[in-house]
């Protein structure tokens, strides 16, 4: 009995600590959205981490895209051979890279590469205590530091989602057409035939809510390290797995109700 009591008791610690965390995270949400609205805008900030989360991600998102839509391409090619239905490779990319993995895997590069950084840069400046400095000097950080960072991931993940759907299709149609032989008429005519623009609107409404997701949780992360440098890669580390899982759990859901 005593070695239940132990386990239940350590699973109710982290059952009371996973809500203590949301709900934290939620009242950040809610504060961003406050300081967000009331002037002055730091619109110089905003660029500023529009071009760290967005230009600086090019590369990677480019790369992960174009490599996923090839990789679909050859295996939607082996399925659909089955049934002499060839000609369906194109939508099966397009769909595939719209709907799902265009949004969720440029999320999670924009997480390991970005998500990451910020909860390492806020961290750093918590344990070196120039957040502390903001608030002597009258200086709300989240203001400063949290809300320009919200909005560049919102307004730039789901550009990147457009640039990794598009090149991802650009993939699978090399693949599909230049090595697999499939006809290039019958490729393109089932991509314009069963690729509606609520598939391409619904998948860059979830690249925006992941958007949100990452930089949430990655600032929230950074902005509560405790423990010098240790306590800074521990907060990047957390900041970057609870940001993926949440990822691909709120896509379900968004899924399920946008789908």
């Amino acid at each position: 009995m005593d070695g239940i009591s132990i386990v239940m008791e350590r699973v109710g610690r982290m059952i009371l600590h996973a809500v203590e965390e949301t709900g934290r995270i939620i009242i950040l949400f809610f504060s961003v959205v406050a300081w967000a609205s009331r002037p002055p805008f730091k619109i110089g900030n905003i660029l500023k981490q529009m071009e760290f989360v967005g230009v600086k991600s090019i590369f990677v998102v480019v790369l992960t895209g174009t490599f996923s839509g090839m990789v679909i391409a050859f295996q939607t090619y082996h399925g659909f051979r089955l049934f002499s239905a060839e000609s369906l490779v194109g939508a099966g990319v397009a769909l595939s890279m719209t709907r799902e993995l265009g949004p969720v895997l440029t999320s999670l590069m924009v997480t390991a590469r970005a998500g990451s950084a910020m909860a390492a840069e806020i961290g750093s400046m918590k344990v070196t205590e120039q957040i502390d400095a903001l608030y002597v000097m009258a200086a709300n950080p989240i203001k400063h530091l949290i809300v320009p960072r919200v909005i560049a991931s919102i307004l730039m993940v789901p550009l990147l989602t457009a640039v990794s759907d598009f090149v991802g299709i650009i993939g699978g149609y090399f693949v599909g057409v230049h090595i697999l032989q499939i006809n290039q008429g019958a490729f393109m005519k089932n991509i314009t035939k069963m690729v509606e623009t609520d598939d391409l609107y619904n998948g860059l409404i979830k690249a925006a809510c992941f958007g949100l997701i990452l930089s949430i949780i990655g600032c929230y992360k950074g902005f509560n390290t405790r423990g010098g440098a240790e306590g800074v890669g521990r907060a990047t580390t957390e900041a970057v797995v609870l940001s993926s899982v949440t990822i691909l759990v709120s896509d379900y859901f968004l899924t399920a109700i946008m789908f």
